[in-house]
């Protein structure tokens, strides 16, 4: 490998750590800050274990759009889903920080990883779409270890992402069972 390949790719890579510090709004189950990156590899292991439940698609292509999807935060950072606004200007500006993180990288790979990650954002392909569903279920699975928050908290769980997780009857058998589980944690706060 050429010695400025190397260096771009290596530059990349130390410049996504970030996202180890980009910190979201939920938190462990133990009550730590969850990191963006931690989302991501959660993510990706959840797509890992259903891999023989998505047959016909692109399988390591659904893998790298979660891997890629939310590296643009490294930079400026997570929005809680409860505060993203339409027209608040969120893709475009976590697109301009993608970029940014990716002007290292030789010109060949920061174009493959500016394509995955338009093709996300797009969400027009199979993989895309199942790439948001479950994207929005691990948010909805993180939510339910958390220490509970508060009952409204939980509500908001309940129409967050549906869009997005009734794509499809695994996504929906999915958001079937967190649904139950969240509805679950709001009966709790109510016998208290």
């Amino acid at each position: 490998m050429a010695a400025d390949r190397l260096s771009g790719i290596l530059a990349f890579l130390q410049a996504a750590e970030q996202l180890k510090d980009t910190i979201r709004s939920g938190t462990t189950r133990k009550g730590r800050p969850e990191s963006t990156a931690e989302h991501s590899w959660r993510l990706a292991l959840l797509v890992l274990l259903l891999e023989k439940e998505l047959k016909g698609i692109d399988f390591p292509k659904l893998l790298k759009l979660c891997l890629v999807h939310d590296l643009g935060e490294a930079i400026s950072g997570d929005v809680p889903a409860p505060e993203q606004k339409p027209g608040d200007d969120r893709q475009a500006r976590e697109r301009r920080d993608f970029c940014t993180l990716c002007a290292p990288l030789p010109p060949d790979l920061s174009e493959d990883l500016l394509a995955i990650w338009d093709e996300y954002a797009g969400a027009e392909t199979v993989e895309a779409r199942f790439a948001k569903a479950f994207d929005k279920l691990e948010t909805i699975f993180q939510h339910l270890l958390m220490p509970p928050p508060s009952a409204d908290f939980y509500r908001f769980n309940l129409t967050y992402g549906r869009d997005r997780t009734d794509y499809h009857p695994l996504t929906r058998q999915i958001r079937d069972r967190v649904d139950a589980e969240t509805l679950e944690m709001i009966r709790s706060f109510a016998e208290t």
